[in-house]
């Protein structure tokens, strides 16, 4: 039996000490809205009745935020056009 996403996320929530306002606001740098609630039923024990399983996607846009977090924004690495090309 493997990590499930709930696993991965509890995990990620313990090694980068971050609360439930943290958390909500890594998911809105993507633009992911999420409740506290909503976030705090994947963190519940699988037997409580308002456990919820966490979707790929919900971890997938919570990673990408936590690297916004953690590295800042990306980068324009675009070429400016000039008048001279």
């Amino acid at each position: 039996m493997g990590l499930t996403n709930n696993d991965i996320f509890k995990k990620l929530r313990v090694a980068h000490k971050l609360r439930d306002d943290d958390m909500v606001k890594i998911l809105e740098l993507v633009d992911f809205r999420m409740s506290k609630s909503e976030l705090n039923a994947f963190f519940r024990n699988e037997d409580h009745p308002k456990y919820m399983e966490c979707g790929d996607q919900v971890l997938r846009n919570f990673l990408n935020g936590l690297i916004i977090h953690l590295r800042g924004p990306m980068p324009d690495n675009r070429k400016k056009k000039t008048s001279d090309d």
